[in-house]
């Protein structure tokens, strides 16, 4: 089983101060999950608090961990700290706390646009006691002999900006490779509003994936989308079918590239009716002239959605609700909540507007967080569980939480 249980960021982008997002149950009461964390997250916020800049966080950490190897010595690295400070010039700290194949870890690093300033692998025991597998800083890179061999006698080979981890993962460390292959295949990040980069991986699932494509129509048809079926279709690429404003230079290098190859194309099925409401026939249109925009979007983020679902993945998405319909929403995010459907422990932690979320009675004060700005334009970010009133009580689950939201009383929303 793999599972995010912590993601820590400081001193990126709009994020000044150390902040974390928990999704383990460490504070609740475990006995509302067969397992110790969350299936879902729900991050809510006025526009430009942060939320956005949460996601971009771990895509970037998740971006050098997996391009580390590919830095060449004395390149830049990727680097965007808080720029209304004095801390514009102090390295930007990741770290997520996770499980991989049932065992927990801790894996973090800081960099400038320099080097790696530091960076430490922590395997955590079920008593949450701690055993250092390496610890990198300015002195140098340690390594446990005894609980990460593999990473013995490579510490000299590690330059200024490049990950240990990375490294030792090249050279054929089998924890290293296992850790890098978590941020790279369990760990999917999509925009909600440019959702066009997923069509192919979603045809292709209806194509070539016969339970995930079940799945999926199910799904469809329990949504009432207004087609009957959805179906593919397999051609040859036609440079005739081009625009004809498109740019020369432009369509030669598609017909360079795509010239022999397959193209897959959807389409929906809907029924034709007589006067009586009978049906005559089916017919097939064109997925993308025939049906609206939200409807697109439900198919094209559907493949990585379900993918996430059957194979027990992490699935970020941000801006989950652009385009949809609430009730599309709730009905996306109880696939996530359902253990019956999530039997995997699949989570999907998103951000939204969608405050008809917090009245569904899918969300627990656990699973819905915030992220808001001081006057020093800094990024906070807390749980609806940790808010305490004034008289030092906090928030009943029977309160009306998207009332209280909408009135401030849990704060992230815009000042008008």
């Amino acid at each position: 089983m793999n599972a995010l249980l912590r993601f820590t960021i400081e001193n990126f982008r709009s994020f000044a101060e150390r902040k974390s997002l928990v999704l383990s149950h460490t504070s609740l009461d475990e006995s509302c999950s067969s397992q110790p964390f969350l299936r879902v997250c729900a991050l809510y916020g006025a526009n430009s608090s942060g939320k956005s800049n949460l996601v971009n966080a771990l895509a970037r950490m998740r971006y050098i961990i997996l391009n580390s190897v590919k830095v060449n010595d004395g390149e830049d690295l990727e680097y965007e700290p808080f720029l209304l400070s004095d801390k514009k010039n102090e390295p930007t700290l990741y770290e997520l706390e996770f499980i991989l194949s049932d065992k927990q870890y801790r894996y973090g690093f800081s960099n400038d646009s320099k080097k790696i300033v530091q960076e430490w692998l922590y395997c955590v025991n079920p008593n949450n006691s701690e055993i250092p597998l390496f610890i990198r800083d300015h002195e140098g890179i340690g390594v446990s002999e005894k609980d990460f061999p593999e990473g013995v006698d490579m510490e000299e080979r590690t330059n200024d900006n490049r990950l240990f981890l990375s490294l030792v993962a090249q050279l054929g460390g089998s924890l290293a490779k296992k850790i890098i292959g978590f941020f790279s295949k369990s760990i999917n990040i999509l925009s909600g509003l440019e959702t066009d980069d997923y069509l192919t991986f979603s045809a292709r699932m209806i194509k070539e994936e016969k339970n995930v494509a079940a799945l999926m129509k199910n799904f469809f048809k329990r949504v009432q989308l207004g087609f009957s079926d959805v179906t593919t279709r397999t051609q040859d690429f036609d440079a005739q079918s081009l625009p004809d404003n498109m740019p020369e230079e432009l369509k030669k290098l598609l017909v360079s590239n795509l010239t022999g190859k397959k193209s897959v194309s959807i389409l929906s099925v809907h029924g034709c009716y007589d006067s009586e409401g009978n049906l005559m026939e089916n017919r097939t249109f064109p997925f993308d002239e025939m049906e609206s925009e939200g409807t697109k979007k439900l198919f094209e983020i559907s493949g990585p959605i379900f993918d996430t679902l059957l194979e027990g993945k992490i699935l970020f998405v941000d801006e989950l609700d652009a385009k949809m319909h609430p009730l599309l929403s709730r009905e996306l995010v109880r696939l996530f909540t359902d253990e019956s459907i999530n039997t995997e422990g699949a989570q999907l932690i998103f951000t939204t507007h969608d405050t008809n979320l917090l009245s569904s009675n899918l969300l627990t004060s656990n699973e819905v967080w915030f992220t808001e700005k001081d006057q020093q334009e800094r990024s906070d970010l807390y749980c609806l569980n940790d808010i305490r009133y004034l008289d030092g009580s906090r928030m009943e689950e029977t309160e009306l939480m998207e009332h209280n939201y909408i009135q401030g009383r849990y704060g992230a929303i815009p000042y008008l």
